[in-house]
Parts: C-alpha cells; structure tokens; sequence
C-alpha cells in the first residue's frame, strides 16, 4: 500500500534460503499455514490501528508478522515472553515470520502494543474482524459449511487467587485483581457420601465465558462473544445467531443445550425460518398438558435429531481449547483483554483445521518446532 512504511526484513539472503530449506520441510505445518493464507489482507487490515496508517514515527513491523507472531503464542501455547525466545530459537518460526537467520524476532513489548491497538476505545471490533476473515478465506476457498450450526459456552478460570482474595488483597483493602470476573456454575458431579448415597453437588468457577458458534461440517468456530462467568448461557443465543447470519453461514438448524431452550428463542428460530434443535428440557414432554404436543411433534422431527447428534463437535473443539491452547485459564485481567484471548484461540483453532482441510497436514505442536 503506497505510502506505508515497515520495518524491512530480511530473509530472502541467499545463506537464509538455503538453511531455511534445509531445515524446515515442506510439509511443515508452518509452511502450509503461510501458503494457505494471503498475509496483505491483514496488513490492510491492521494498518488503520497505527497513528498515520503507519505512515508516521518510526517505521513499525508489518501488522501481519506481528499478528503472525501472536498466532503463534496462541497455536504452540506460549507466554508473549516464551514467544520471543522461540521465534529466536526457531528457524521454523523466523521462516514464518519472514526474518532473517541472523535476525531478531520482534520483543515482548511489540506484542502488547499490538495486543493494545486490537482492543483500543474498548471494543473487540478490531478482532472479531480478524476471526470474520479467517472464515471469509474459508468460503473462498470453498470449505464446504453446512447448515448444522452449534452453540455453546465454555468457561475460563480468571488469573486470580480466589483463597487470598477472600479477607482482601494480602489483608489489606486493595481492590480485586480482577474485578470484571465472577462466579458461575460450571455443572454438577455425583458422588457417594458416607452414608452411600448419591448426591449431585453444583461445581462453580470464577472467571468468564466464552460462548461461541461452530459449524458442524467444517468445524470452524464462526462467532465467539464474552461475558463474566455468571451470564446464562441462553442470553447470548440471539446475538451469536446474528453474527452468523450476518457472516453468510448457510444455517438452517441451530443445536444447543438444555440452557438455551426458552420459549423466546424456539419462536426467533422459527421466525427467520430455521429449525431450532435446542434439547429440550424434560417438563416440556413429561408434563401433564395438552400443551406439550407442541414440543414432542418437535423433538419427533428429523433436524431436532440430526443437530443433537452434532453436539459433542463442539464439546471436543473446547476440550482442545483448554488443553492445546491455554484457554482453561486466563492469560490477562479484565474482560476486554479475555475476549481478545478468546477470539484468538478460536482463531489458532480455525487455522489448524483449515490446514487439515485443505493440505491434510496435522498439526504437532511443540515437537514440530525445528531449532
């Protein structure tokens, strides 16, 4: 774009190319990854969060190699600290980046700053932009996303020491360390007390939830939005619908757990001629009212069961969330700076499984690394 001006780079001298081939294959996941993606749309993008559109101060580094840098945090599970020293380390991460052999990675701080400008005047825009694009390349490049669309929340514990915080901040009057996150039911386990019986007890958490939308065919998390850890599940149903909506997705029958099924939502389904697969709780066909012809002639119909058989996708896709990717615990304080981690694993998450789809490369995490 003509009057930008970044930071050069580097990494097409002959003793870095010959390396560089040398040590990272072909088939690395990296390699995939930087093929698939046409990297100058986020520049284009990114570049209207710097002062001038880049084009004033000193020159900055390509808002995609950053972006680029992040995503690796976020894919190999790093602290922004860790992530400067591997991208040092690396020479499969200073390929991807586009360094030099010899080169420094962009610091920690370049990090935060960028972190900064994705979430400047409070809002989540800037990102939420950046995940709509990754599935914009998915439709271009003709992902096949079918019409099962499933919704649910996963919940994050907040970087908070919920014992000590209890009396006050080390006993004083301090305020909490994150006072944006709360407490919220996770669900309920059954034991066996002492006398044998079996109890149901309600597991809490304190911190926030991430509800998002996915697509049952492609796997792709479509929508991400979040809230302290005490929101109902359900209040989020209409706003996730229409950013799917809004986003092209060809939904046709939206699948949910008991905590969305509400009168008020069944209706919306069926006004925008979808068919609502929200399992339904129990006192809706178990009563004793002629009313419930309704909801049996609804859980009797082929999209009421098709959508419940794609439940468990995005159970799993949170599983790899938390267990991949960090998300089982926050990396920042405050609710801005979790929906930002949020949208970005989603984001780490999407791009694996647009290079499975597309190349039949599996990620490896860490042991791919090359040094």
């Amino acid at each position: 774009m003509s009057g930008e001006r970044f930071k050069p780079q580097e990494s097409g001298t002959f003793f870095g190319d010959f390396l560089y081939e040398r040590i990272v294959p072909e088939d690395h996941f990296l390699r995939q990854l930087n093929a698939l993606i046409p990297w100058g749309r986020f520049t284009k993008r990114l570049v209207r969060l710097y002062r001038g559109k880049a084009r004033q101060g000193r020159p900055p580094y390509d808002p995609a190699v950053i972006l680029k840098m992040l995503l690796i945090s976020y894919l190999y599970n790093l602290s922004e600290r860790q992530t400067e020293v591997v991208a040092n380390d690396s020479l499969s991460i200073k390929w991807f980046l586009g360094l030099a052999v010899d080169e420094p990675a962009p610091d920690h701080s370049t990090l935060t700053k960028f972190k900064g400008r994705l979430i400047e005047r409070g809002k989540l825009e800037a990102a939420e932009g950046l995940l709509g694009e990754i599935i914009t390349l998915a439709q271009e490049q003709d992902i096949t996303f079918g019409s099962v669309q499933v919704m649910d929340s996963v919940h994050t514990a907040a970087d908070v020491n919920t014992e000590k915080e209890k009396g006050g901040r080390g006993g004083s009057k301090k305020p909490p360390r994150d006072g944006d996150a709360r407490w919220g039911a996770k669900g309920t386990r059954r034991f066996k007390d002492a006398s044998g019986r079996t109890v149901k007890q309600t597991e809490y958490f304190f911190g926030y939830k991430a509800h998002c939308t996915l697509n049952a065919n492609s796997e792709l998390i479509t929508s991400v939005t979040v809230t302290p850890g005490n929101t109902h599940d359900g209040q989020m149903l209409p706003e996730l619908l229409e950013k799917d909506l809004e986003q092209g997705i060809p939904l046709e029958i939206l699948t949910a757990d008991r905590g969305y099924d509400d009168g008020h939502h069944h209706f919306l389904l069926e006004s925008k001629g979808l068919h609502s697969a929200i399992r339904l709780n129990d006192y809706r066909t178990q009563k004793k009212d002629p009313n419930k012809q309704v909801w049996l002639e609804l859980q009797a119909t082929p999209e009421y069961e098709q959508g419940l058989a794609e439940r468990y996708k995005i159970e799993r896709k949170f599983g790899e969330a938390k267990q991949g990717h960090g998300l089982a615990r926050c990396r920042y304080v405050g609710l801005l700076r979790y929906g930002l981690q949020a949208i970005l694993t989603a984001i780490a998450l999407n791009v694996k499984r647009l290079v499975k789809l597309l190349t039949g490369t599996n990620f490896k995490g860490r042991a791919r690394l090359s040094a």
